[in-house]
């Protein structure tokens, strides 16, 4: 997981990476505020984690409650 920080801390932009086998599967990108399948391996979890709107609201937030404050 990383933070990405443009303009000082006034845009900030999270992303998780999940990696199977060394190769990136899905990724959470807090610009479009969802999972995103990367391959084909990654479209059933993909599916089943933006149903799971807990975890979307959770990634969602680490923004504001991690990327911010480090």
């Amino acid at each position: 997981s990383l933070c990405y920080f443009t303009n000082g801390t006034q845009r900030v932009r999270f992303v998780a990476r999940h990696i199977y086998n060394q190769e990136e599967y899905v990724r959470f990108d807090s610009d479009v505020g969802e999972f995103l399948a990367v391959t084909e391996l990654g479209r059933p979890s993909a599916e089943y984690w933006n149903r799971q709107q807990d975890i979307v609201e959770q990634k969602r937030a680490v923004v504001d409650t991690v990327c911010r404050h480090n």
